[in-house]
């Protein structure tokens, strides 16, 4: 076995170890949210709520699918095969995997606009402990108010008004508005990097010489997404939040290979190109 094999082989186990773990984050995302979910307020519309308090969850399952479409597109099926009903099954699971990631960024950014309104706390925090209030440590994150805890709210605490019976310092408030501002952003920037992938794969790759210039500028753009992404995780990292930390990170890494995937299709075509050139 050459040295070049086993590399090889060893690239194809991390990877697909790294798409392993992502799948497991959808898991530990619901089990988050679903814990979270009964401070919230009904709004009357199912579906924007349950969108709205499992957006991570239908985030991550959408990505998943859509990363391993990728992965199938450019690293497993051969691009003979690509065809008929095999290609338009893909792009429909395509689609619906962009749906839903829409909708998962629109759920972030009703999120972070129900942390938005509050109002001060009238009366002391302590004469709500046996009401069953509870206090936002900060994003998704709750405690029920106790005798033990509630001292420490003094005249500057916080209702949130789009919650359910839940206070918070205002630290503590603007902690989570921060938190689901990080969310609404790496969403975004997430979904522009596949924007740029797709217009990569799908127009640029068969544009030939004509479309360097262009690639050049998408990849510059492609640059600045990355490292707002990174940034969004170490913010995650440095404020606590150890699973959006940790999913960021994989997800990151998973993109070099997504990346190494389309470098290597993107050669191959070429190849394909200049050969069918040369024998025409």
């Amino acid at each position: 076995m050459t040295d070049s094999t086993l590399g090889y082989q060893w690239f194809r186990r991390v990877k697909y170890v790294t798409y392993v773990l992502l799948s497991l984050n959808i898991w530990f995302f619901f089990a988050e949210e679903i814990a979270s979910a009964r401070f919230a307020i009904e709004t009357g519309d199912d579906v924007a709520m349950g969108i709205q308090l499992f957006s991570a969850t239908l985030d991550t399952l959408a990505w998943v699918i859509l990363l391993l479409l990728f992965e199938l597109e450019t690293a497993v099926i051969p691009d003979n095969r690509l065809r008929g009903g095999l290609l338009y099954s893909i792009h429909g699971v395509r689609m619906l995997c962009t749906l839903a990631i829409v909708m998962a960024f629109l759920g972030y950014f009703g999120e972070w606009q129900t942390l938005l309104p509050s109002e001060s706390l009238i009366g002391e925090a302590c004469s709500r402990v046996s009401e069953g209030w509870s206090v936002m440590v900060k994003l998704d994150d709750f405690v029920p108010l106790t005798a033990e805890n509630c001292a420490q709210f003094g005249g500057d605490t916080r209702l949130v008004a789009g919650l359910e019976q839940v206070l918070a310092s205002p630290a503590g408030l603007l902690e989570g508005q921060r938190l689901a501002l990080v969310d609404v952003i790496n969403s975004a920037a997430w979904i522009l990097v596949v924007i740029l992938l797709e217009i990569e794969v799908r127009v640029l790759t068969r544009w030939g010489g004509a479309s360097r210039q262009m690639a050049r500028i998408a990849n510059s753009f492609k640059l600045t997404l990355y490292g707002t992404l990174v940034v969004a995780a170490i913010y995650w990292g440095f404020k606590g939040d150890f699973l959006d930390f940790w999913d960021a990170a994989l997800w990151l890494f998973a993109f070099v290979f997504i990346e190494l995937n389309v470098f290597e299709w993107q050669q191959e075509i070429r190849d394909q190109t200049a050969h069918s050139s040369g024998v025409s």
